[in-house]
C-alpha cells in the first residue's frame, strides 16, 4: 500500500467516527422556520461540499499540452539555444 492510500483510509476512517459521534439533533434555525436536525446530516453535508469545492480549487487550470500551443515542433535543444550566456552559466 502507497502512503496515499493509507492516507486516504485513515481520513476516512476518522470522518466516520466523528459523524458516527454526532448524531444528536440540533436546532436549525432557516430563514423563518426552525427545525431540528441530526448533526450526522449538517456534518456529513458540510464535509461533502469541502471535498467538493477542494477538488475544484485543486485541480489545475491548463494542462502540459496546452503550453506546447504556440511552436510545436520547437525542441529541448531549441529552447537551450535561446538561452543567453549569462543563463547558461546560473544553470550551469
Amino acid at each position: 500500500m502507497t502512503a496515499k492510500t493509507i492516507f486516504i483510509i485513515a481520513i476516512t476512517a476518522i470522518i466516520s467516527i466523528f459523524l458516527m459521534l454526532n448524531t444528536d439533533a440540533v436546532e436549525f434555525n432557516l430563514i423563518f422556520v426552525k427545525k431540528d436536525i441530526s448533526k450526522l446530516v449538517i456534518v456529513g453535508i458540510c464535509t461533502f461540499i469541502g471535498f467538493i469545492l477542494g477538488y475544484w480549487a485543486g485541480k489545475p487550470k491548463t494542462t502540459v499540452s496546452s503550453y506546447d500551443t504556440n511552436n510545436p515542433q520547437e525542441t529541448p535543444e531549441d529552447r537551450r539555444n535561446e538561452l543567453s550566456d549569462e543563463d547558461r552559466d546560473y544553470i550551469s
